[in-house]
């Protein structure tokens, strides 16, 4: 009895999505232009020109709610 437990893995998505406005990025992870943040405990992802647009208010630190 000295088998390691296997853990199931959570399934990967095959894209990322952003949370604005749902452009999808193909690759995984998605490109180093995108924007991570996390909000109440959820990874949230931006696409390049949403995180353009919303600048000041990511800085700001505020929540993607509010903008």
């Amino acid at each position: 009895m000295d088998e390691e437990t296997q853990h199931p893995v959570e399934p990967v998505a095959d894209h990322v999505a952003c949370a604005r406005c749902g452009t999808t990025a193909e690759s995984d992870p998605p490109p180093l232009t995108w924007l991570c943040s996390v909000e109440n405990g959820r990874r949230q992802y931006f696409c390049e020109d949403c995180a353009r647009t919303h600048l000041r208010a990511i800085e700001g630190r505020l929540d993607s709610a509010w903008w």
